[in-house]
């Protein structure tokens, strides 16, 4: 069995157990990306034959105070699956969660293909108030770049607001970002903390995803990054970000400790 399949099912088997694993750097090594996106693409294909569907990818680590947090020093990306979703306000399972940690962004809903990176924002239809519930199959968050590449760029689930505003009407750069959790503001950010503006994340991950092959497609929905720093879930928690002029989204979890 090769390394990336061994790593592969190292982090398969934490997400069905629910047990997080350690790291999968001893098997890839720290910094070969292009052997972490290989375990990041067979467990998206083991996920497609079970009958996920793809419906748009995640930018992670757009955040200079994520980083700082996370310990590494340049984005990556992720798949969205349908089963991440859950609509705004709706309850999420807090047992399908492992390590979760909630950070607040803007979502874009493509219009267009992106064969162009230079030409993003006339992809873009609609921008989003987002939250992502960002977790980590890897035991306390010790991760460095191999390791939260391999494990989908440490993807959760997502919770999208329910209006979208159009691109025309909304400079990204100049949103402004609140999170409040349980009614305390715990997360504070503009447009220009997901590297510099939210559209020059969707360009780095248009450019990437043209290079890989697998280029962002016209009603895909992009997690552009976060805004601010990502905050710990605990049971029972209820998040509300607001992103101005965008609008407000609430994520509100379980008291269960496991999944129903």
């Amino acid at each position: 069995m090769s390394a990336i399949e061994r790593a592969a099912d190292r982090l398969e088997t934490a997400a069905r157990t629910g047990i997080a694993c350690g790291g999968v750097a001893d098997l890839l090594g720290p910094d070969d990306i292009d052997a972490a996106y290989q375990v990041q693409q067979l467990l998206t294909q083991r996920r497609l034959a079970t009958g996920a569907r793809i419906v748009g990818r995640k930018i992670g680590l757009t955040s200079q105070a994520v980083q700082r947090q996370v310990g590494v020093d340049r984005p990556d990306f992720g798949v969205l699956f349908d089963d991440m979703h859950y609509g705004d306000g709706a309850e999420i399972p807090i047992g399908r969660l492992l390590q979760p940690k909630a950070e607040a962004e803007v979502a874009f809903l493509l219009g267009h293909d992106i064969r162009d990176p230079h030409d993003v924002r006339e992809a873009v239809t609609y921008a989003y108030p987002a939250l992502e519930i960002v977790d980590s199959r890897i035991a306390d968050w010790r991760i460095g770049i191999t390791d939260t590449v391999a494990d989908n760029a440490s993807s959760g689930v997502f919770v999208i607001g329910t209006t979208g505003t159009p691109i025309v009407a909304v400079q990204p750069i100049d949103v402004t970002m609140t999170m409040r959790r349980n009614g305390e503001a715990v997360s504070q950010g503009t447009g220009r903390d997901c590297l510099g503006d939210p559209l020059n994340a969707l360009a780095w991950l248009a450019a990437t995803a043209i290079d890989i092959g697998t280029p962002l497609r016209a009603g895909d929905l992009v997690l552009s990054g976060a805004l601010g720093p990502m905050v710990p879930v605990t049971a029972g928690d209820v998040f509300e970000a607001l992103i101005a002029p965008l609008g407000k989204v609430t994520a509100r979890f379980s008291g269960r400790t496991t999944q129903p």
